[in-house]
């Protein structure tokens, strides 16, 4: 029982004085001498130290010694470890006896000492000579072996200023050191160094247990309540190691105070936590932040062997790629080597900041939400932001506020761009110490990535020349670009492959790609290989879908082109999945077509509803109406389905019955083939017997006519993805890469064959164990022949890889500079380019004509812009030409709120954009896309897809100028 009760009194000791404990810990002497902790912890403790610092590790130590198993004894081997490992600060608050516990006077003295230091701490490491020093604390007993070993050891290797700040971490852990400190300094010929120590202190010698000189401190300090149980307890200890008044009296007092808070009996810890980060300590945390902490784990940040070794060079603040397979950690890394860089930048003084960039508005969150929040916090501020975000302060000013943010790279772009302007507020690349790119696999061409870092490598062309004209330079980040596969660029020769991998790395200025050498097999058991197999589908019997597309000889050029899209469609639908899906596309199409150019009236309800379709609206509508019948009796002949869904639904039966949890991928080409093999899914009830739960995962942007799931609806499905309501989703490219989708079993490529990268993507979906990766496709689509094409590219590309990191290093810088300063000329040749064209068009120039009829809608000089983006007719009567209607995509989504209309033609129902409203003023919004421009110089019309496009620049929309009234609230 008395055994107990020490084992009770010992632990409460730890759970007071935890803070302090994990500053004056040194892990490795305290392991050496402790044969009764288990290997497994005691190298999970030296991994900490190794990896994440002394204060991480010490942590970790304590924790173990929390766990037990404890023998007989054990805390007195703990004891015995703490006193002969160098750590007799430790050993007096762990003691139970409290006979050596230091006083609040004391402690207060010890905690002035160390900011002494802290405050002299630059002058003491330039000026101090390390080893001699370090020899003379020795024979003052104030370092054992094992510390002057571990500093001669720092220096040697690292150099007198890196041995002084060894010195000095060991220092303010030992117990009364300060005076005989400034006694070594003295016998050593460092006496100005002394002189400034003591000075700061009023120049006395004989400071042996500390300075008296802070009664108020004294009395502030003993009135926390936990002090005051150990000071009552002090007073009634016999010190005669009595352990069973001892306990009864301990006892009484964990009863009466259960719940232990850490700051109220860690005053002054905040100034030894200070001058730990400047002398190489990892922990920034406040003693509240450490009892929360306790209270509700955080997350442990450490590598796996293998990540640790493609992280070395980053955390030696080389810029890198790093190429690791999904699933296999290359954000965690990324957020390692993001707190690494920051804890070297505060201890240097000197200003850190991280701007994580990703391709993907959904990552954002994700890395926000599961990586770089949860490890992090505690320490930094972070944040997260994209074009959906909601923020009421400027970008610039988000980043001055926060340490880490994650953001997509066009809102980085687009401040870099204005930063440009001398009338607009922006950020500029020596803004941040460490920029991580995010698939980085995209930092070619005229990407964001790629424009972003054409930035940064003319500063770094600018300042070759600052040095030699020795003017300060342009500061710039660090760079970490991550992958899971940097492709070959549609490579088919090994010379070719290799020319593509350099230039990714000239275009992220990577020193080295790194993938993984030393620790393969580590890699291998954490990422699954999965089953890969091929199912090939006979081509399917051909039904008479094609008919309707036959007759063309009466239709105008443009009204045929957009049904016969339609057709194509159709086409592609009744090839992937069901005739009856194919049937239905073309069917709701013709239902809104017969919507779209029918009008009727706004005053008279009962008025009957007028047609606007001419000619050649009639004969195509018509012709559809005049088949409709045949091609849905075509559409219900089993005869007709189509082999590939017969072999889908064979393989995912076959893999839905082989596991308990079965969890899957399809991968599909189109959003509408999505939305059809889900709803034939859903139209079978044999998935549902065996379980599976299916939804769609499609994109968010507009690019295509299909409408998006908004980022919410994406972000429900791949919840419940996560958490088990879905087993299954039907996915588009969005799925591929970067979104945080739980491992998969089976994973599906549905007739989708692409490229050597989303070969990869894909295929790392499939991680859990004994999963599979097929290829459904038919005979005749070339599917199979591609997909053999890219696991050849994959090759190449692996060996072009190990081809440039055996590259010698000047054969390497040489070919890397020259491809970057080929990227930045043809980059200003291609800005000349389209400057000479601009400054050839003014807007008077053009005109906009309905693409549909060809009305004439407005001029060039009525288009206003507002916020860079959105292009607005001012035209006075504009009004006059066109009709507002319900927004079907948002009609469609059932909204339960107010909607903006959108714009068409009055004539003939052609689409032309959407209201918005901007600051209380309704504005149709125009999509370039609906118009044909007319150029009055050239007598030309073009089409254009996007605004950007056109060689025009339209002027800003002047609000004031359009306002209805000047009098505003």
């Amino acid at each position: 029982m008395a055994g107990e009760l020490r084992d009770e009194r010992f632990l409460y000791m730890i759970s007071c004085f935890r803070p302090r404990l994990k500053q004056f810990i040194r892990v490795q002497p305290v392991l050496d001498r402790l044969p009764s902790l288990s290997a497994e912890d005691r190298e999970k403790v030296r991994a900490t130290a190794l990896q994440r610092g002394e204060v991480e590790g010490a942590e970790e130590l304590l924790r173990a010694v929390e766990r037990g198993p404890r023998g007989c004894g054990w805390f007195h081997e703990f004891l015995q470890a703490l006193e002969h490992g160098g750590c007799g600060m430790a050993a007096c608050y762990v003691n139970p006896s409290l006979s050596q516990l230091p006083s609040p006077a004391e402690e207060a003295d010890h905690d002035l000492c160390v900011h002494l230091v802290q405050l002299l701490h630059s002058t003491l490491v330039d000026s101090m000579r390390t080893v001699q020093v370090a020899e003379k604390c020795l024979q003052m007993g104030i370092f054992q072996d094992e510390d002057l070993d571990g500093i001669h050891t720092v220096t040697e290797n690292r150099g007198n200023r890196e041995g002084a700040r060894e010195l000095l971490s060991r220092l303010v852990q030992k117990k009364d050191w300060f005076s005989r400190f400034l006694i070594a300094l003295r016998e050593t010929q460092h006496g100005s160094l002394a002189d400034d120590l003591s000075g700061n202190i009023g120049g006395t010698k004989d400071k042996q247990n500390g300075m008296k000189n802070s009664t108020n401190k004294e009395t502030e300090v003993t009135s926390q309540p936990d002090y005051a149980i150990l000071e009552d307890l002090k007073q009634q200890e016999n010190m005669n190691d009595n352990f069973s008044s001892e306990n009864n009296l301990l006892e009484t007092s964990i009863g009466k105070n259960s719940v232990v808070s850490e700051s109220d009996v860690s005053i002054g810890f905040g100034s030894v936590s200070n001058l730990n980060e400047n002398l190489g300590q990892s922990c920034t945390s406040s003693d509240s932040d450490e009892e929360e902490s306790r209270a509700s784990p955080e997350p442990d940040l450490v590598l796996r062997d293998y990540q640790m070794e493609v992280a070395k060079p980053a955390l030696n603040g080389e810029n890198i790629i790093i190429c690791l397979p999904t699933g296999s950690g290359k954000t965690r890394v990324a957020v390692y080597i993001t707190k690494d860089h920051l804890d070297k930048k505060k201890r240097a003084s000197e200003p850190g900041k991280v701007i994580v960039l990703v391709n993907k508005v959904p990552l954002v969150e994700q890395h926000l939400r599961k990586e770089f929040s949860p490890f992090l916090k505690r320490w930094y501020h972070v944040i997260g932001l994209s074009g959906d975000s909601q923020l009421k302060i400027s970008f610039p000013e988000v980043v001055r506020r926060n340490d880490v943010i994650i953001c997509t790279a066009q809102i980085l772009e687009n401040s870099l761009l204005n930063a440009d302007k001398e009338d607009e507020e922006g950020v500029r690349l020596s803004d941040f110490s460490l920029i991580i790119i995010d698939e980085c696999h995209h930092t070619q061409k005229e990407g964001v990535y790629n424009n972003i870092m054409r930035r940064y490598l003319k500063e770094k062309k600018k300042n070759r020349k600052l040095a030699k004209e020795n003017k300060p330079l342009i500061p710039q980040p660090q760079i970490l670009g991550l992958t899971a596969s940097p492709g070959v660029g549609g490579a088919t020769s090994y010379s070719k492959a290799e020319e593509h991998i350099l230039k990714i790395c000239a275009n992220l200025d990577a020193c080295s790609i790194m993938t993984v050498e030393e620790r393969a097999s580590q890699l291998k058991n954490q990422v699954k290989e999965p089953f890969k197999k091929t199912v090939i589908a006979d081509d399917k019997k051909k039904a008479h879908f094609s008919l309707l597309a036959a007759k063309e000889e009466k239709r105008k050029e443009r009204v045929c082109a957009e049904h016969l899209k339609k057709y194509n469609d159709a086409l592609q639908i009744n090839d992937a999945i069901r005739m009856v899906d194919a049937y239905n596309h073309l069917n709701n199409f013709y239902k809104d077509e017969k919507s779209k150019k029918t009008e009727r009236s706004d005053d008279d309800d009962d008025a009957p509803a007028v047609s606007k379709q001419d000619e050649t609206d009639l004969f195509l509508i018509g012709l559809f109406h005049a088949k409709k019948k045949q091609l849905k009796e075509l559409a219900r002949m089993p005869e007709y389905e189509n082999e590939k869904l017969t072999q889908l639904r064979n393989t995912l039966m076959e893999e839905f019955t082989k596991t308990e949890a079965p969890r899957g991928i399809i991968f599909t080409k189109t959003r509408l083939s999505a939305f059809a093999l889900f709803q034939w899914i859903k139209d079978n009830p044999k998935f549902e017997e065996v379980g599976i739960k299916a939804h769609y995962l499609i994109g968010a942007g507009h690019s295509s006519e299909t409408k998006p799931m908004t980022q919410n609806e994406q972000r429900e499905v791949i919840d419940k993805f996560r958490g088990g309501n879905l087993n299954l989703l039907i996915a588009t490219t969005v799925a591929e890469e970067g979104l945080d989708i739980k491992e998969c079993n089976i994973v599906i490529r549905y007739g989708l064959v692409t490229n050597e990268i989303a070969m990869v993507q894909a295929r790392g979906r499939a991680r859990a164990d004994d999963s599979t990766y097929a290829l459904v496709a038919s005979s005749g689509s070339g599917a199979v022949e591609r997909e053999y094409v890219n696991i050849f590219r994959e090759k190449m590309m692996y060996k072009a890889i190990q081809h440039v990191q055996k590259m010698p290093q000047e054969e390497y810088l040489k070919k890397i500079q020259n491809y970057q300063c080929q990227s930045i000329v043809e980059k200003e040749m291609k800005a000349k380019r389209l400057q000479q064209k601009t400054y050839k068009k003014n807007a008077s120039l053009i005109t906009f004509l309905c693409k549909n009829c060809h009305k004439l809608v407005c001029s060039g000089e009525d288009i206003r812009v507002i916020e860079n983006m959105h292009h607005v007719s001012v035209k006075r009567d504009f009004q006059s030409l066109y009709h507002t209607r319900e927004n079907k995509t948002l009609q469609d989504k059932n909204a339960d709120y107010q909607t903006n209309g959108e714009v068409i033609c009055k004539d003939c129902g052609q689409a032309w954009g959407n209201m918005m409203v901007h600051r209380g003023l309704d504005l149709p919004c125009l999509k370039i896309m609906n118009f044909v421009i007319v150029f009055e110089d050239k007598k030309t019309k073009e089409i254009f897809k996007k605004w950007r496009e056109l060689p025009i620049e339209f002027p800003g929309f002047d609000y004031a100028a359009h306002c209805p009234s000047s009098d505003e609230d």
